[in-house]
């Protein structure tokens, strides 16, 4: 029986590479042989693990800046982005066409301070049709983890069509953490994301700013992976809706790059920009890494680890220490996979560090233990820290349940097109505002692994079917995405606090974008789930405004390498 979704897109994706005799659709026990897709580079155009040179993403400057009502303490800054085509050397000798944030993957850095609200003017400058579908090029922009108003989270249905604009407000009131903006257009998550259209967005406070290393020693390491044709442009195979495996991994936009570092400690920002693969990362030295930070901001008591488990869309803040290395050491960021991967050659190499001579004064930061982040930034209206969340404070206990049925991926059984059949009324759990909840997340889909991420909310993991019924050492932090393992359950602790919003409807959905596509994708509202209507209260306009009329200016950027 083909499906909605088979339908829509049959046909649309050649597979490339080799293709292996697998099992049934949904019995992911049968005897298989996962489709395995290689790039078709020439052997001149393959690049070499470490050839490349580390980059960081170019510093978006805001285009406006004031205070609300001439009020200092309501700063405000205005932001441009426009989605376009673009050329990036991916690889050697052959140029890559993208789709991305203004032309360039990864998308620029949004940094912003706590209580800066901004405004992000989003663009649709992309042609009719899809860089690697054939569908219309619509765009729907979603800053992943916000607290944001349901018409600017990035609802799967609010998409900007070509020729159109989107303003986005963002209210920026959480605690420090480690953002990111994609797209999130129904149907073609993965392959607008897969194009490009990515980017970092870093939120800090007075508490981040104060305990953990800033500027050149505040590094964003956005992990990818890609498959290549023959001319350099991008392949894409989906395995089935199962999901995409690449055999090159991209740093920053950079094959398996080299970064030059002084012997200082360092903060890498982590995220899985993957759209299907999970990583296990370690260092070739086996010394220790310690985790400061997880996807909702700092964690309350540093974790020392060897390696750690990360998924698509997880955030993981990463103290590497160089001091104890000597000049011109070299030390590899290692992925030591996980199961339900497709594992190539070189996929088990993500980048290199060499350690440079420093003339500069000797570095006094010290490794914490712990870390305070200045507790619930909406205490007054009875906001509690997500850290601080108990199950003495639970109204009500919720059970969601993941698993593929009829060659479709389902949340407790239902699908998008299920909400879309109810005219977005269909829901899977009414919150109130700052009610607390406990809900179990359940992997019965046996042989894959789901990324799950909740809108809106930070959660906090109090248990596991695995790990002796504890969460992982390292995702004692706020999390906004929980990886549900193979047979996994994970139980959580969410408030669902609004901040100053009124609520509405927010996704619920697997972060495999594969899965999400083919349709693991729920919603709940808080509060009224007719108020804040994600599709009518700030729908996109057309741009009246000429091309180049917001013209990008960066922040000086840091010397090549570095």
């Amino acid at each position: 029986m083909t499906t909605r979704r088979e339908v829509l897109q049959l046909g649309a994706f050649g597979a490339l590479g080799i293709v292996g005799a697998r099992g049934g659709d949904d019995d992911p026990s049968a005897p298989t042989e996962p489709l395995q897709t290689t790039s078709l580079l020439a052997p001149q155009n393959m690049p070499v693990p470490y050839a490349g040179v580390f980059a960081r993403p170019p510093e978006l400057l805001p285009y406006e800046s004031g205070f609300d009502d001439g009020d200092p303490a309501r700063p405000y800054e205005r932001f441009a982005l426009t989605q376009k085509l673009g050329q990036a050397q991916l690889v050697p000798g052959l140029l890559t066409t993208i789709a991305g944030y203004n032309g360039i993957f990864p998308g620029p850095t949004i940094r912003v301070r706590q209580g800066t609200r901004t405004e992000v003017r989003i663009r649709n400058a992309l042609p009719q049709a899809g860089l690697i579908h054939p569908d219309a090029f619509r765009t729907v922009t979603h800053l992943h983890g916000s607290a944001s108003l349901p018409q600017y989270d990035g609802y799967a249905n609010d998409f900007t069509a070509p020729g159109n604009v989107k303003n986005y407000h963002y209210p920026n009131w959480q605690t420090a953490r480690t953002l990111w903006y994609h797209d999130h257009n129904h149907h073609v998550t993965a392959q607008n994301v897969y194009s490009g259209l990515v980017g970092f967005y870093p939120l800090s406070d007075r508490f981040e700013r104060a305990q953990l290393p800033q500027d050149e020693y505040d590094v964003p390491l956005m992990v990818s992976d890609a498959m290549f044709k023959a001319d350099g442009s991008l392949g894409y195979n989906d395995n089935d809706h199962k999901g995409l495996w690449g055999d090159v991994i991209l740093v920053n936009g950079v094959p398996w790059p080299t970064m030059k570092v002084k012997p200082r400690l360092y903060r890498f920002r982590v995220l899985v920009a993957s759209i299907s693969r999970s990583y296990r990362l370690s260092l070739s030295t086996g010394d220790p890494i310690y985790v400061v930070g997880t996807d909702a901001g700092m964690v309350p008591v540093v974790q020392t680890v060897q390696s750690w488990r990360q998924g698509t869309a997880e955030r993981y803040e990463v103290l590497i220490d160089f001091r104890k290395y000597r000049t011109g050491q070299l030390i590899e960021l290692r992925n030591l996979s996980n199961k339900n991967n497709v594992d190539f050659t070189n996929t088990n190499k993500v980048m290199r560090f060499e350690v440079v001579a420093d003339s500069g004064p000797a570095s006094m930061n010290a490794i914490p233990a712990r870390l305070d982040d200045g507790g619930a930034p909406n205490l007054s209206r009875g906001g509690i820290a997500t850290m601080s969340l108990t199950p003495a404070m639970v109204k009500a206990k919720r059970r969601l349940t993941v698993e593929r049925s009829g060659g479709e991926w389902t949340i407790n059984g239902v699908t998008w097109f299920d909400v879309e059949a109810s005219g977005f009324s269909k829901l899977f759990g009414n919150p109130q505002p700052y009610d607390v909840e406990e809900w179990t997340l359940i992997n019965s889909s046996g042989g894959w692994f789901h990324p799950l991420h909740v809108h809106l909310v930070d959660a906090k993991i109090i248990g596991r079917n695995t790990n002796r019924g504890k969460p992982f050492v390292w995702e004692n932090g706020p999390k906004d995405v929980v990886y549900l393992g193979e047979n996994e359950s994970a139980t959580v602790l969410m408030q669902f606090d609004t901040g100053p919003n009124a609520g509405g409807r927010y996704m619920i959905h697997c972060h495999n974008l594969v899965h999400e596509d083919h349709d693991m994708m729920v919603q709940f509202a808080v509060g009224d789930w007719r108020v804040n209507d994600p599709m009518s209260s700030d729908p996109p306009v057309p741009d009246t405004t000429p091309l180049g009329s917001f013209p990008p200016v960066y922040r000086p950027g840091f010397p090549a390498g570095t």
